[in-house]
């Protein structure tokens, strides 16, 4: 056994599936992660036997993939967790798979499928379920997908340790946020459990734990999560002022802008920006979750080397830290956030974006659901917060593309329809996490832009999943919040003065955090001093206006 894999890969393409066809053999497709520490030893373990090797690649084609890298792969064939080993017909049908497997486990499993595979060909391959019939389960949109959730809020929470589920614990971010607004106390119980067992004291967060108590945590820190995670305890700071929360926000804010930040040669650094100079670059994917390294004291890490970090950029994933430190910007004022976040959706922008369609990473595919969704989101958050009309141009752009390309028949495919796909590829998936967010950001744009078409279009994608509600449980909690902004529409504060304003900064620490703020609006109906600045406040249906910051603090309450 070696340290390495022995196996020659091919990448995800047309020669892999090529060979398959020419030579009537399955596809073994290894979907491993940059982050995940038991890839890398089923890696060097398993594939790093001469012998499991040499099986391998003599009776299938080996394909490795970096799930991080091909979405669209990962959702069609990944187990239920990394890594994942698949074997496909040569149209890319899945015969069978499984996640980690030790070297014994990986022989085994080897000698079995080729075994199968001699018998039986290509008939033992199948379509899964999930993409046999993919039309989501339509129904009316209306106040009821928000009682349900509220109700499941409650029925699934872990009364002993906090948090939803009695297994595994996740941090699930959005049902957090949801539940700020609706069961507050368990919404924070569950943010005190995440600070307390799944915070680094190096900043960032760890994955999730794998026993009910949050013990034994998964140690990798991926973008997405922890950026999801700093908004969840931004905005808990933003509703109770309890430092505390800002404290584990702050340390995220860290995290983000020194271990997870890449320069524009995408080389780590460690955060030498100073207040003088801006920041270049872009957040990086991950930081993969070596257990010898985070299992140290705090103190005794200088002396071992800082786990790997993947510098790719990712647009959904850089959209998302974007958004999250904006908002905490927002609360804050805190300029450092302001600044990285502001850096790296220009380089979203000018990298990664062009006429409305944005690329995973550089080089990599487009036009994936959550590439247009999270920058979507990311932009209208930043025409709030920053106030740039830009953000709002950019926000209609993408959020324009989006639609005429992805969404058919009203609901949002992950990727565009394409007789050339490779594999199951060609199958549509219609995910539900993604859509809530697409819709999320159509929400704001329809606000900042006064054009209705957007909510409609929010509407119509929720729809799309309406007549599932009754079996939703708390992992979906996004899709109630999606679902009670859409029908109730959210509180909207309008302000005539520009970003930055004490009136601005005042309306964006409104304790709701589903509001829509517009800065620098131009509103009917000035009051009795036309020259001075004022907000409209709009909730219910009815309006108020104010003109200073303690004004709108306290007329808000009186319209909720």
């Amino acid at each position: 056994m070696t340290n390495e894999s022995l196996v020659d890969w091919y990448e995800w393409g047309p020669e892999a599936f090529a060979s398959a066809r020419d030579r009537d053999a399955p596809l073994a497709v290894f979907l491993t992660a940059p982050w995940c520490t038991w890839c890398d030893r089923m890696e060097r373990e398993g594939f790093g036997s001469p012998m499991i090797a040499a099986n391998v690649s003599e009776a299938f084609v080996p394909v490795r993939v970096d799930a991080d890298r091909e979405p669209a792969v990962r959702e069609r064939y990944q187990m239920g967790g990394f890594p994942s080993l698949v074997f496909l017909t040569p149209d890319g049908r899945l015969v069978t798979g499984a996640t980690y497997l030790d070297p014994e486990g990986l022989r085994s499993v080897v000698e079995r499928v080729r075994e199968v595979w001699t018998e039986r060909g290509a008939e033992t391959g199948r379509v899964p379920r999930a993409l046999q019939d993919p039309d989501p389960p339509r129904g009316a949109l209306d106040d009821r997908v928000e009682a349900h959730m509220a109700g499941q809020l409650e029925d699934s929470f872990d009364e002993q340790f906090a948090g939803w589920g009695t297994d595994a614990k996740f941090p699930l971010p959005r049902t957090v946020e949801f539940a700020l607004k609706r069961d507050r106390q368990r919404a924070l119980r569950t943010l005190d459990a995440v600070a307390g067992n799944l915070a680094d004291p190096d900043g960032g967060f760890y994955r999730y734990a794998t026993t009910r108590d949050w013990s034994d945590p998964h140690y990798e820190r991926l973008l997405d999560e922890n950026a999801a995670l700093l908004r969840a305890f931004a905005n808990a700071y933003l509703h109770t002022g309890d430092e505390q929360y800002r404290d584990v926000a702050e340390n995220a804010v860290g995290y983000l802008t020194t271990t997870l930040w890449t320069d524009s040669d995408e080389e780590t650094t460690d955060g030498g920006v100073t207040a003088e100079t801006e920041p270049t670059g872009a957040f990086a994917g991950s930081q993969s979750g070596e257990d010898d390294y985070f299992e140290r004291p705090v103190d005794d890490r200088g002396d071992a080397d800082a786990p790997h970090v993947d510098a790719t950029a990712f647009a959904d994933r850089n959209a998302l830290a974007v958004d999250a430190l904006l908002w905490y910007h927002a609360y804050t004022d805190d300029d450092t956030a302001r600044r990285y976040a502001a850096t790296a959706l220009d380089t979203v922008l000018d990298t990664l974006e062009s006429d409305g369609v944005v690329a995973h990473h550089d080089g990599g595919p487009t036009f994936l659901i959550g590439d247009q969704a999270r920058p979507c989101g990311a932009l209208t958050t930043a025409a709030q917060v920053l106030g740039d009309e830009r953000y709002v141009d950019a926000a209609r752009r993408v959020a324009d593309r989006t639609v005429e390309t992805l969404f058919v028949d009203g609901s949002l495919l992950d990727s565009p329809p394409a007789d050339d796909a490779l594999g199951l590829l060609d199958r549509p998936l219609r995910p539900i996490d993604t859509t809530v967010e697409f819709a999320d950001a159509l929400v704001d744009l329809a606000v900042l832009t006064g054009e209705e078409r957007y909510r409609e279009t929010a509407r119509e994608s929720l729809e799309a999943f309406a007549g599932a509600r009754d079996r939703m449980g708390v992992d979906v909690a996004g899709y109630a919040t999606a679902a009670a902004r859409v029908v109730d529409r959210p509180l909207t504060i309008e302000v005539t003065s520009d970003a930055g304003s004490d009136l601005h900064r005042a309306a964006l620490r409104v304790a709701d955090h589903e509001k829509v703020v517009v800065p620098g609006a131009t509103v009917d109906g000035d009051p009795e001093d036309g020259d001075a600045p004022f907000a409209r406040i709009t909730a219910n249906g009815t309006h108020a206006t104010a003109t200073t910051p303690a004004e709108l603090q306290r007329r808000v309450p009186e319209l909720n």
